[in-house]
């Protein structure tokens, strides 16, 4: 009984902090621009590397590899979470779906390979709701984690 509580009460919650079903990442091209990634909404549900304020900035992969190498090892990262579908792929930039297990809710997940700077600037975003409590901050960091372990002696 009480974890039902829980559940209908966690649900609730969930209910109030989206504003709407509607999906805001209709309103966002996603996709590189210029050399950007598309800039983080307002709202807190969204990380980028390339953001300048401190709420939605994270700091870029790191790699000394060749960029064909890092990519198939950000691949192999990626392949091995749980809920994702490669979207688009050209060859500097990935468009993952990573969605949620209990809610199913979406969220993209954008890579671009700077091979220039050796970076893989990242963005992750929601598609709906405001807050995300720091799901995309999570995300990026476990995927800079396995990322960083995955690297050849």
């Amino acid at each position: 009984m009480k974890s039902r509580f829980i559940s209908v009460a966690t649900f609730l919650c969930l209910v109030l902090i989206m504003p709407s079903t509607k999906s805001s990442a209709a309103a966002v091209t996603l996709g590189v621009n210029d050399g950007r990634l598309a800039a983080c909404p307002a709202s807190p549900n969204c990380v980028s590397s390339q953001a300048a304020d401190a709420e939605h900035s994270i700091e870029p992969l790191a790699y000394v590899s060749s960029p064909m190498e890092a990519r198939t090892r950000l691949k192999q990262v990626i392949a091995a979470m749980p809920r994702t579908r490669l979207v688009s792929e050209t060859d500097n930039y990935l468009h993952y779906e990573f969605t949620t297990r209990i809610l199913r809710f979406v969220d993209d997940v954008e890579f671009y390979f700077d091979d220039n700077a050796r970076r893989i600037q990242v963005r992750s975003a929601s598609r709906v709701g405001h807050s995300d409590f720091g799901v995309n901050r999570k995300r990026v960091e476990t995927v800079r984690r396995a990322f960083m372990a995955a690297v050849a002696p």
